[in-house]
């Protein structure tokens, strides 16, 4: 097995954990006030974390990878790294379908890769210095980092909510 197909099969298993989460949450009498709730002021919400996970990898598989215009135009800039969570929060069918969409992205655009490619530095890359490897591992990285966030944030939802 390649170094290409075991990152991809661990972006799989992070997605599952995130679907999890997701499902966690559909299954909640208020799906909608759940994604929207924030641990603090000025704090993302949990609809922004799982959205923002999907809009990054799109990011990079097409506009970064590719040179072509991303899926969902009008979410990058409300999701993209840097942007200011608003009070718009998707819903758990948009969610999904930014996660899925996404992610088939990213496996069309790294399942064309070879492993003599891991060391090339495309061009979006260029200031950051980063291969293919390292934007492989770094979207590894990514999800389990913000499902981590989306998913203490959800215990803190549960923790704050009135004790019936």
């Amino acid at each position: 097995m390649n170094a290409i197909r075991v990152m991809l099969d661990v972006m799989e298993l992070n997605r599952m954990r995130t679907l999890a989460t997701l499902d966690e949450i559909a299954k909640l009498p208020n799906p909608a006030a759940t994604l929207g709730w924030r641990p603090g002021v000025g704090r993302a919400h949990i609809g922004w974390q799982l959205t923002h996970i999907g809009i990054t990898e799109e990011l990079t598989s097409t506009e970064r990878m590719r040179g072509s215009a991303p899926a969902f135009p009008e979410l990058v800039p409300r999701f993209k790294f840097g942007s200011t969570p608003d009070d718009n929060i998707p819903s758990v069918d948009l969610i999904r379908q930014v996660l899925s969409e996404s992610r088939k992205h990213v496996e069309s655009c790294f399942s064309t890769v070879q492993e003599s490619d891991l060391e090339t530095i495309p061009d979006w890359y260029r200031e950051r210095g980063w291969n293919i490897r390292r934007i492989l591992q770094i979207l590894c990285w990514h999800e389990a980092h913000h499902q981590g966030q989306a998913h203490i944030t959800l215990n803190l939802w549960k923790a704050a909510q009135p004790k019936v």
